[in-house]
């Protein structure tokens, strides 16, 4: 752990690259992850080396996926779930299952890597960001339209698929030895669920009714994030991951008629270790490769965003009933990597299942490709322009 002066100068380095980047993106109109992303390999050990280890950085920014999950888990009460049962299962398990198919055969046939190692590439190359997708959407105010509605359905069924890849990882690798190691590893997984289940359901309500009660807003925020935090830190010492756990509370509250003064606490929250996360990012890609493989990794970054984005556009029109601009904004809104793919690809290199180098460029690839979209949606914006926005549709909202 670094002493307190280190941890002071690098969290003045973090939120001073933030504050003067962040701004600079979206004035460019490149939004806020590619500013995250580009604070990152700023103050990384590639350019400026003023923050030089990112593991320092990891650990910290994991929490803003954990609340990433947590909150999405808010958003998935079972009647919603069943509202938009068609798109999300539907449209987003054939998204997943197309683009994995079409991306783990390329790694497998082109670029010669392992069974395992491909379905791997597959699905974590097929998610794409939540957090990018989300943000685009909201600033061309689409989150309403049937692109944005279509395009939050898929991102939430990504979602999911992505706790069962990330469970499913070390079992590629072949690290089996991992679950002998424990006598009742499966015991200690379902007590682990066990009790989230029972205090999610019969806990939460009275903590939630005696901190609103005591008028204090920090003991309100401070609940929320025992909440979060503690069902992740009861998932990872039961053998499972962190983020798995969080999306369980987050499902649990869902129906609690606290769930928005959850989601009002730890939302600025989630957004700065978000932001942490994709420095995080920055940080560990690579530049050196780039300049030592410039045509490998512009070669795969165009690559990705070549597959998945006609991919989603036919879908958009052809399952997704939307009309050419509106399947062209789905399209380039989910055509680049995501970040549940970092966190996939990280487990695999633990697990053996990736080599360092696939890793690096794989990182690499997906941090250009939220760097790229925001150019593809300023290059076509002619074509993104809906007629049908402008007169109103008969279809509303089904």
């Amino acid at each position: 752990m670094p002493h307190d002066g280190s941890l002071l100068q690098a969290t003045v380095v973090f939120l001073l690259a933030v504050v003067l980047l962040v701004p600079l993106a979206q004035r460019l109109k490149l939004g806020a992850v590619p500013g995250y992303l580009l604070a990152g390999i700023l103050i990384g050990p590639s350019v400026l080396g003023l923050l030089g280890n990112p593991d320092n950085v990891a650990r910290l920014s994991e929490m803003g996926v954990v609340m990433l999950l947590f909150v999405i888990g808010l958003e998935l009460s079972p009647r919603r779930l069943w509202t938009m049962r068609r798109a999300l299962f539907g449209v987003g398990s054939l998204q997943v299952g197309l683009t994995a198919a079409v991306l783990g055969l390329l790694a497998y046939w082109l670029f010669g890597q392992s069974k395992a190692a491909a379905v791997v590439l597959g699905l974590g190359l097929a998610l794409s960001s939540t957090a990018f997708g989300l943000q685009v959407l909201a600033e061309r105010k689409d989150l309403g339209k049937p692109h944005g509605r279509l395009a939050v359905a898929i991102l939430l069924f990504q979602d999911i698929a992505a706790i069962p890849l990330i469970a499913v990882v070390p079992l590629l690798g072949g690290d089996v030895s991992r679950a002998d190691e424990g006598t009742w590893p499966l015991v200690g997984v379902a007590v682990g669920i066990g009790v989230i289940i029972i205090g999610g359901r019969y806990l939460m309500t009275p903590v939630f009714k005696w901190t609103v009660g005591s008028g204090l807003p920090e003991l309100s925020t401070a609940t929320a994030l025992l909440v979060v935090l503690g069902t992740a830190w009861v998932m990872e010492h039961v053998g499972i991951s962190m983020a798995l756990g969080a999306f369980l509370a987050g499902v649990l509250m869902a129906e609690s008629p606290f769930r928005h003064e959850l989601e009002t606490q730890i939302e600025p929250l989630k957004g700065l270790l978000l932001g942490l996360f994709f420095v995080g990012v920055g940080m560990s890609a690579d530049l050196r490769l780039l300049f030592g493989m410039p045509l490998a990794v512009l070669g795969l970054t165009l690559l990705l965003v070549g597959v998945k984005l006609p991919l989603l556009v036919a879908l958009g029109r052809t399952a997704g009933g939307l009309n050419r601009p509106q399947a062209l904004c789905l399209g380039v809104v989910l055509a680049s990597g995501g970040e549940f793919a970092f966190v996939v690809f990280k487990l695999a290199l633990e697990h053996q299942v990736l080599e360092q180098q696939v890793h690096d460029l794989l990182v690499l690839a997906i941090t250009l490709s939220m760097a790229v979209v925001p150019l593809v949606m300023m290059a076509l914006s002619r074509q993104l322009r809906d007629p049908d926005a402008t007169r109103p549709t008969p279809e509303t909202d089904h």
